[in-house]
């Protein structure tokens, strides 16, 4: 069951019915009329539509059933139900009789069938549609049908009743409040008929961004908070889960609190805001000319508000001032006439106009005495333009608005309000925005305000890198010299992928801007289209982004995420787990601190180097989840930003060009005019091209002749016999055959023959102290994200092949790969074996970005044509004996034999990989090939 929320979206009313079912025609008729009648009357004057049920359980006094929980009734004939709207005709006025007709649609039958029964149920269904054009300046007065079981006949109730929502049900407009609820009809025609017109109506609703409203209307139109302004809180009750959510209340330079909870002192707000604030405390009738409580009275108001006053407005004072008894009402007229004189004492003689604002706090269901407040100020202000209200729940919200209107209109009221923004939503948008060092990680809503992201949270989702709206704002900058932002900055232009450090420091002026290839616009623009959605109707899209080893593709993904981060939630995709972990962290992470599945914002997922059956499983997984929650919406939950290294890009663009982004090391004019002035400022800088190297080859767009001549002069005077030389040999070789390739620091330290150490700083500084100035100026030391192993890599694919070329001399490759295979050091890692395992057998495949479609290795395949096919089978018979005896080298020997119609060795790799595997079907395709 739900109440009023954009007019189009139906509210729901449940009737369990059961019992009524089975009573006679008349009987049945004129309850189920009764029930329709009094709904409908409910929903046409607040204008909304509505869908009234029959067979739900609407009560829980039943035992056995639960609130909402579908029972059905028996329906014995079905003209019973339909006839029974005839009453229209005797239960609404002539004048609009005709109008109910047209709004009250006939009942829907759907059956339905418990588990554990055959028997033909049914739920029956009335849903009510006021459309402006029909209900627009009329009132829906009525009388309904009751059954008198002394009489056995219908009759009718004497009085007319104008019904309206109320929540979750259908009340009786009160006599006292029958000008305000007739004066507000034009406001809700007008409400009506906008709703009508924007379309925009139910799941496919974009919310209002609230988040930029509440820090306005909370600021006087300012972006930050300081001690300038002043707040008079105006709240009622504090449950007791909503005191966690207040905390930005404790910040605020609150001068005064009309509080509205009778027991606020005992455990309420007021209870946790004087933990943290010296704090004097007043009854109203201490604003009474004579005053028995022993605080001072109004009249000496400068020592009244010297510190915060919290003012309690619900307190029962059997004694006035004249020491007589009162009665009820009595109490009720004179606590407004106090509540009156203590806003008049305020806003005319204490505070002057626009040095303070009026906060309405909505907590809790809204009662007549906080509406006179509103009124009070309202009237003291002239206006609303210094009062802001926040409700989290818009049932409170409607109400009050309802009451509040006999002072000003619906519209002025909402210009003011922010409605339906989580309460620790608000409390998180607030606090960003007050002058505090120590500030949570935040998330971005769909009320387009935050959420607070706790350390727990997150460790819980360890498959997601989450990029949050306030990602590095922790930095401490005094703790940070100029060396380190130096340093941080030089390592991203020698070839280092990017971090969020360096967006930040460059957004914050404290280091150059980075540059913007045009391929970011075209993503950007991409990802706006994709997110409009389309007739596809896709839950999960994907934008991908093919480039160039070292063309600036991750740099490029990673602006994109860095620029969405503030109205989408970002992550990165940890591919070490599996799909269906990933899959159930992705979904808490949509689902993290929002109430209504259908309006999450959508999630941006950076994918990067993946393998396409992975990304395929994880779609898959997350179609399924979407398809049991049975959400449908125009637009994708889940955009996987796919960034993937390519030898052609261009041409993979090609085949999709409406999701693709190709980046190449081609330069258009006006980045190279952007790239030649970046230089110009770092060697300003003092810092010298070696150790940009990967920037500087960018602006050379990676011509070969300037890589080649690069790199012979850094390795001028190298020593060809060290072991650091040697390992930049092992290192080229696996960088540039395996994409993505490196070796463990740690391994590297064995190598270099290089002690343990324990603090990383020192670690690293060893190392790299040990190295030769070339191989300081080749190697860069990355860190994985989610085992924080450090490893080495050469800067860049090309920088690779360059010094294999230069440094092998007449030694070939095979050598080298063979002399790298008994390096015992450098193994023991699963990913080093892995590594070792694609130089040998992972074939090339343009499908996945790769220069050529090869029938081996390119490592292989090089060392047939530089070398001989001898010297491959050598290197593959050495591999499979140095690792393990691996099947799948074994079926790499068998096809390198028949492919060189060597078939007697052939059939033998054929038979030793299958003695290993003997079902595995590849390896049995391989023996047939020998065969065939």
């Amino acid at each position: 069951e739900s109440g009023v929320s954009d007019l189009i979206t139906p509210c729901h009313e449940y009737k369990s019915f059961a019992t009524a079912a089975e009573l006679s025609r008349n009987q049945l008729q004129s309850k189920f009329a009764c029930e329709v009648i009094r709904f409908a009357s409910a929903c046409m004057n607040i204008r909304t539509n509505g869908t009234i049920h029959f067979g739900i359980m609407d009560s829980i006094a039943d035992k056995g059933w639960k609130h909402g929980q579908i029972t059905g009734i028996n329906v014995k004939e079905r003209e019973h139900y339909v006839d029974a709207l005839d009453y229209i005709e005797k239960c609404f006025c002539e004048s609009v009789r005709e109008i109910a007709r047209k709004c009250i649609h006939p009942p829907v039958f759907v059956e339905v069938i418990a588990k554990d029964s055959q028997e033909q149920r049914f739920v029956v269904e009335v849903d009510i549609e006021p459309t402006s054009a029909l209900v627009k300046k009329s009132l829906f007065e009525v009388v309904l049908p009751k059954y008198d079981e002394v009489k056995r006949k219908v009759i009718l109730t004497k009085e007319q009743e104008l019904y309206q929502r109320l929540g979750a049900k259908s009340e009786p407009v009160k006599r006292n409040d029958l000008a305000a609820f007739i004066q507000g009809l034009p406001d809700r025609d007008a409400q009506r008929e906008k709703a009508e017109l924007s379309g925009t109506g139910g799941h496919t609703e974009t919310p209002q961004n609230l988040g930029r409203k509440l820090s306005v209307l909370l600021n006087d139109g300012r972006n930050y908070m300081d001690d300038s302004l002043r707040y008079i809180l105006v709240t009622n009750r504090c449950e007791k889960d909503d005191l966690n959510s207040i905390n930005f209340l404790m910040h605020l330079n609150i001068f005064c609190a009309f509080d509205f909870d009778e027991d606020s002192n005992v455990s309420g707000l007021y209870s946790k805001y004087k933990e943290h604030h010296a704090t004097r405390c007043y009854f109203l009738q201490d604003f009474s000319n004579e005053s028995k409580t022993g605080n001072p009275p109004a009249q000496k108001h400068s020592c009244l508000f010297d510190q915060t006053s919290w003012i309690f407005c619900n307190g029962r004072s059997d004694f006035l001032g004249d020491e007589k008894p009162c009665d009820e009402n009595t109490w009720i007229r004179t606590k407004k006439k106090y509540l009156k004189k203590a806003i008049t004492l305020i806003c005319d003689e204490i505070l002057p106009k626009g040095s303070f604002i009026v906060l309405f706090l909505l907590l809790s269901p809204v009662q007549k005495p906080l509406v006179d407040a509103f009124q009070e100020f309202y009237t003291e202000m002239n206006g609303t333009e210094y009062i802001i209200c926040i409700a989290e729940s818009r049932e409170n919200y409607e109400k009050w608005a309802q009451l509040a209107q006999v002072s000003c209109s619906i519209k002025t009221l909402e210009q003011c309000s922010v409605v339906g923004m989580r309460l620790s939503h608000v409390d998180a948008t607030i606090q960003t925005m007050l002058p505090s060092t120590a500030q949570p990680r935040h998330l971005p809503v769909s009320t387009r305000g935050l959420c607070t992201l706790p350390s727990l949270e997150e460790e819980k989702m360890f498959s997601l890198e989450i990029l949050c709206v306030d990602q590095c704002d922790d930095i401490k900058l005094d703790l940070l010299s100029e060396k380190e932002i130096q340093e941080i900055e030089q390592n991203f232009y020698r070839g280092r992928k990017i971090i969020w450090e360096n967006f930040w420091l460059a957004d914050k002026r404290y280091c150059g801007e980075i540059i913007e290839r045009e391929a970011c616009t075209v993503a950007n623009k991409l990802l706006d289209d994709i997110r409009k959605g389309s007739s596809r109707n896709y839950s999960v899209a994907k934008l991908k982004i093919f480039h160039h080893p070292g063309s600036g593709g991750s740099t490029i993904a990673r602006q994109v995420l860095w620029k969405r981060r503030k109205d989408l939630r970002c992550a990165v995709i940890k591919t070490s787990y599996s799909p269906a972990t990933v899959c159930e962290h992705v979904l808490a992470f949509r689902d993290y601190e929002e109430k209504e599945n259908s309006h999450c914002l959508p999630l941006l997922l950076l994918i990067e180097d993946y393998d396409e059956d992975y990304l395929e499983e994880l779609t898959n997984e997350l179609m399924d989840a979407v398809a049991t929650r049975k959400i449908n919406s125009p637009r994708p939950y889940f955009i996987f930003l796919c960034c993937k290294r390519s030898n052609d890009p261009e041409r993979l663009c090609k085949l999709s060009p409406l999701d693709t982004v190709a980046v190449t090391h081609k330069l258009t004019d006006s980045e190279k005019s952007l790239f030649k002035t970046k230089l110009e400022k770092l060697k300003q800088k003092d810092i010298k091209p070696e150790f940009i190297l990967t920037f500087v080859l960018m602006c050379e767009e990676f011509n070969e002749t300037y890589v080649r001549d690069f790199v012979e002069h850094i390795l001028q005077g190298i020593d060809r016999s060290s072991r650091d030389t040697c390992l930049m040999r092992y290192v080229a070789l696996l960088n540039f055959y395996v994409p993505n390739s490196y070796v463990s620091l740690s391994h590297c330290e064995a190598f270099l023959g290089l002690g343990v150490y324990t603090e990383r700083k020192s670690r690293a500084y060893d190392f790299k102290n040990h190295l030769s100035e070339q191989a300081r100026m080749i190697f860069i030391e990355l860190r994985d994200s989610t085992t924080y192993i450090s490893s080495v890599q050469i800067i860049h694919c090309l920088v690779a092949r360059e010094i294999l070329h230069q440094l092998s001399g007449n030694e070939p490759q095979s050598q080298l790969a063979m002399t790298l295979l008994k390096e015992k050091t450098l193994f023991g890692q699963d990913e080093f074996i892995k590594f070792i395992r694609d130089l040998f057998i992972r074939r090339g495949k343009r499908s996945r970005g790769d220069r050529t479609d090869t029938l081996f290795s390119p490592f292989i395949e090089h060392v047939c044509e530089a070398e001989d096919c001898e010297k491959a089978i050598a290197v593959l018979k050495a591999a499979y004996e140095l690792l393990g005896k691996d099947p799948f080298f074994a079926q790499q020997l068998a096809r390198l034999h028949y492919n060189n119609e060597k078939f007697p060795d052939a059939e033998y790799w054929a038979g030793v990989a299958k003695s290993h595997l003997p079902n595995d079907s590849y390896i049995l395709d391989t023996e047939g090939q020998v065969y065939r």
